[in-house]
């Protein structure tokens, strides 16, 4: 059977982001594999590029766009470009349509593939209601505490009815870890597969490390946003100076919003900025514990990199990380803010007990390969298009 041609409609490509690194890394698979994909994203100009068997459609987003993160914007005329997305995905003829969110190019693919009658799936990347609540709770940072909580309580549910109703859409849904998998089962009545990360096992290793020995290394990697809780990180380290603790620094990778309070708040943090390939390598190697704050992630890309490169992590016990940490072993799960803070000052004082874990945390990470991953993935796309009905294709493209 010959492998299903696929249109993936990525929210993200160029950002840096856990969706756009997947994105990126099924895009290197499809070239190596030599698989037939069309990646339709967002660019500098509207234009089609081929590598082989694969092919970018990039299109520029209008000037009417309103930021959704940092270096994400979202298009409310990006459907302009559905004629030219309608004749290349015609002449690509796909099997299958994937969107990866509820960005502007993933409504765009939702709308191809009604226009197309071709089978659509999607994937869960980002907790959308989680992070509209943070932010809205910061915006109502005046408003009395209580009349607050209920607030951002009640629009994060409404952000997730209406998310769970986008991804009713699709015939099968892909989401990184058991939580989100039980719950959009539960909410939109769709079957609901696993889609975990991958991690390059070779570019992320101990043997990175880069800097004397002598020091407790505390290492954070990712957006600097409020979703991401990273104001955590000023509570940590207020909690080691009453402590009397010494001998400790913090290594901070990212870029966001919240970096020039951080940069106030933790004056003798090194900030790095955005780094990529093996300057971001050695950076993971030359920590000693991974603070992962954030109570909204899925997954947690960042804690793999950091596990392959022998360093444990300490996560909180919402969302996607905790999965990959097994506490006591190559990290923590912490069960609040309080308790992340306390775990850190212990861990200050037992630099030899991380050592220890760094090992132990990089073998828990071996077997996960981005290859394994997409194999998995191609594997679900055969089943869509094989249940989708064997004469699908010809009837849309006049093919056999």
């Amino acid at each position: 059977m010959k492998p299903p041609r696929l249109a993936l409609f990525a929210d993200c490509y160029h950002e840096v982001n856990g969706v756009a690194n997947t994105v990126r890394h099924l895009e290197r698979y499809a070239v190596e594999q030599q698989l037939p994909v069309l990646c339709v994203r967002s660019g500098g100009k509207t234009r089609l590029v081929r590598d082989g068997a694969f092919g970018a459609l990039e299109l520029r987003r209008s000037p009417l766009c309103f930021p959704v993160d940092r270096d994400l914007e979202f298009d409310l005329l990006l459907n302009r470009h559905l004629p030219r997305i309608k004749r290349e995905l015609t002449a690509f003829r796909p099997d299958v349509i994937h969107i990866t969110g509820p960005g502007d190019i993933g409504i765009a693919g939702m709308l191809a593939s009604r226009i197309l009658r071709a089978p659509l799936v999607a994937s869960w990347h980002t907790n959308v209601h989680e992070f509209a609540a943070r932010r809205l709770e910061q915006l109502l940072a005046p408003v009395p505490a209580r009349t607050r909580q209920r607030v951002c309580a009640s629009g994060e549910q409404m952000v997730w009815r209406l998310l769970t109703l986008y991804y009713r859409a699709p015939s099968l849904l892909f989401a990184p870890n058991p939580e989100l998998i039980e719950a959009l089962a539960r909410d939109t009545g769709r079957r609901v597969l696993p889609m975990p990360r991958g991690i390059d096992t070779a570019l992320f290793h101990p043997s990175r490390r880069r800097r004397p020995e002598g020091e407790v290394v505390f290492g954070y990697v990712g957006r600097l946003t409020p979703e991401k809780n990273v104001r955590l990180l000023v509570e940590v380290d207020r909690a080691l100076r009453t402590s009397g603790r010494r001998g400790y620094r913090f290594l901070i990778v990212g870029d966001g919003g919240e970096r020039p309070a951080l940069e106030r708040e933790l004056p003798g943090a090194r900030f790095t900025g955005v780094l990529r390939g093996e300057a971001l390598a050695e950076a993971y190697a030359s920590m000693d514990l991974l603070l992962f704050p954030s109570h909204t992630d899925t997954f947690g890309n960042v804690a793999l990199e950091a596990q392959a490169s022998g360093v444990p992590v300490l996560a909180t016990a919402d969302g996607g990380p905790k999965f990959l940490v097994e506490d006591g072993r190559t990290g923590w799960v912490a069960g609040s803010d309080d308790a992340f803070v306390r775990k850190a000052v212990e861990a200050a004082a037992r630099p030899s007990t991380l050592s220890a874990m760094g090992p132990e945390a990089r073998a828990s990470v071996l077997s996960r390969s981005w290859d394994q991953v997409f194999s998995d993935l191609y594997g679900a796309y055969g089943a869509v298009v094989t249940a989708s009905g064997a004469g699908l294709r010809s009837a849309l493209y006049g093919v056999a």
